[in-house]
């Protein structure tokens, strides 16, 4: 199982980023636990999950000064991820926001940089803080999380709006409502997708029918949750704590789901009948 051989998806500029990279919530939280993460990290970027995504929000920056340690001396290795919080994005707030986080992730630039919800900023306050920031070489594309369809659409009206690269959301087995609208109008207006908690924070293992898959398949039920994201053509960054669970992830960039496993999942986790609001963890 080499580097080479993993998963790649396209960024709207034609770019390709590895499909299944590494999310860091919950991180650096735990001092016992320092190690042991950053050693998770480093063997990922190694296996080729060379995204790695963050944000301030996460231990209030304790995660992005993780991922620094981690990255040091590997910075170009690696596709970086982090996200403003929804009080800090105003156009000056934005770029502070950005520069607190280069500052403990030990990074010159972010690639990506999400609006980590909508809150009571005007979208165009935000975007304008993204511009400043490319046009500083701060950060190599922007983003957004947890935008759903008509927000989506607000944006890309916006003057320089439709330059979004990617949509950040919440999408797993358990969690298929984005199939219904959201999904679709991104494959049309070329907005590439990016599932967190892909596993459910580990819920989704707990259900039979993923076991009986994962049995049939000699895989783990991580996998199977994981190869099924990535056949969505959806990208995913699981959390991983340690060096075993990162390589059980990583096995499930070569895993192909038959279309018969692909039914009894969909049998066990309908799609959607109908729309619904964007949920959100």
């Amino acid at each position: 199982m080499s580097a080479e051989s993993a998963r790649t998806i396209a960024l709207p500029s034609g770019e390709k980023i590895a499909a299944l990279g590494q999310g860091t919530w919950y991180l650096g939280e735990d001092p016992a636990r320092r190690e042991q993460e950053i050693a998770a990290l480093r063997l990922g970027v190694d296996l080729g999950m060379t995204v790695i995504d963050t944000a301030e929000m996460y231990g209030d920056g304790a995660a992005e000064k993780l991922v620094g340690e981690a990255l040091r001396g590997r910075r170009e290795e690696v596709f970086l991820v982090s996200k403003v919080l929804p009080g800090h994005a105003d156009r000056k707030g934005t770029v502070a926001a950005c520069e607190r986080s280069l500052r403990r992730l030990g990074a010159k630039h972010v690639d990506l940089y999400l609006l980590h919800w909508r809150g009571r900023w005007p979208l165009e306050e935000t975007l304008a803080g993204f511009t400043d920031l490319m046009e500083a070489g701060k950060i190599r594309y922007w983003g957004v999380s947890n935008l759903d369809v008509a927000d989506m659409i607000e944006l890309t009206t916006l003057r320089g709006g439709d330059a979004v690269a990617v949509d950040q959301v919440l999408y797993n087995l358990s969690r298929r409502g984005i199939e219904w609208n959201l999904l679709p109008w991104c494959r049309e207006a070329g907005v590439t997708v990016m599932a967190y908690s892909p596993i459910e924070q580990g819920r989704l293992l707990k259900v039979e029918a993923l076991g009986a898959v994962a049995r049939a398949l000699g895989a783990t039920q991580s996998q199977v949750a994981l190869a099924w994201v990535l056949q969505q053509g959806v990208a995913a960054i699981p959390r991983s704590g340690s060096p075993e669970h990162v390589r059980e992830n990583r096995g499930a960039v070569d895993l192909h789901l038959p279309a018969e496993a692909l039914a009894v999942l969909d049998e066990a986790f309908p799609p959607p009948s109908g729309l619904a609001p964007l949920e959100m963890l």
